[in-house]
């Protein structure tokens, strides 16, 4: 069994990397700063993350045993594969926008949340970057109405699969834009506009696959084919896994770009 993941991420490099050799949108190395530190964080975090998946999922599958109708979870799971992969789309990254929103909004949030914006190359590999209270609460809140409304395990298997995946291209440092679908489908373009170190890109895009709930909800930053000058925030972020790690403790004054901005 693999636990680490280590098949995946095999296939993965063999993907990404000649993706963005070929359509890069920065010249950056392929061991650019913080390569080996993500490598850490995708096989540690991951396996702490797909643990405390499971014991969400086996947790929300019981809650729902004794409190969700049996005719609900049926008609659910009855459905075409097709069109629960996308309601469960929809559900989830309703989840992820707004715990992301408010791990921005509340500082004490943002402390786990700056690990994740302390990247200042952005690629594939950063996608693993995260604290793991901050990938573990966000899957929490985002997953567990998936759990409790019985989709089918092929549905959610088939959604996985898809977020994975999508979640490594807007992490990217790939030029490639989607044209007219660009406030449907979020891009590489949308997501770096996110992890930018300037004030025009702080609290926007918070999406993670679906930019039109950014733009209903206020938070969308429109920005054509610019390039962010930078990425990363203005705290330093201890260079290592366990610094990171512990970084969210440390009792400090947050500079600008570390404390959330509190306006709407």
């Amino acid at each position: 069994m693999d636990i680490f993941g280590i098949k995946a991420l095999l296939i993965c490099a063999l993907i990404f990397i000649p993706f963005e050799h070929l359509f890069a949108e920065r010249p950056q190395k392929v061991f650019r700063k913080g390569f080996a530190v993500d490598l850490i964080y995708l096989l540690f975090n991951g396996l702490i993350i797909k643990l405390a998946i499971v014991m969400m999922a086996a947790g929300a599958l019981g809650a729902a045993a004794l409190l969700v109708p049996q005719a609900i979870t049926q008609a659910v799971s009855g459905q075409p594969v097709w069109l629960q992969v996308a309601e469960i789309i929809v559900i989830t990254d309703i989840g992820v926008y707004w715990t992301h929103r408010a791990f921005h909004k509340i500082p004490a949030l943002w402390k786990f949340h700056a690990v994740h914006h302390g990247i200042e190359e952005l690629d594939w590999l950063g996608a693993f970057h995260n604290h793991p209270v901050d990938a573990i609460v966000t899957k929490a809140i985002s997953l567990t109405p998936i759990f409790f409304l019985g989709f089918s395990e092929a549905s959610m298997a088939i959604f996985f699969i898809i977020y994975l995946g999508h979640t490594l291209l807007v992490h990217s440092n790939v030029r490639i834009r989607f044209g007219p679908l660009k406030w449907l489908i979020a891009g590489p373009q949308f997501h770096r506009w996110h992890h930018a170190n300037q004030r025009e890109a702080y609290d926007k895009n918070f999406a993670g696959q679906l930019p039109f709930l950014d733009m209903l909800f206020g938070t969308y930053n429109v920005t054509g084919d610019k390039v962010p000058e930078k990425y990363g925030v203005d705290d330093p972020i201890p260079s290592t896994y366990f610094g990171q790690f512990g970084y969210p403790l440390r009792r400090r004054k947050l500079p600008d770009r570390a404390a959330p901005n509190t306006e709407a």
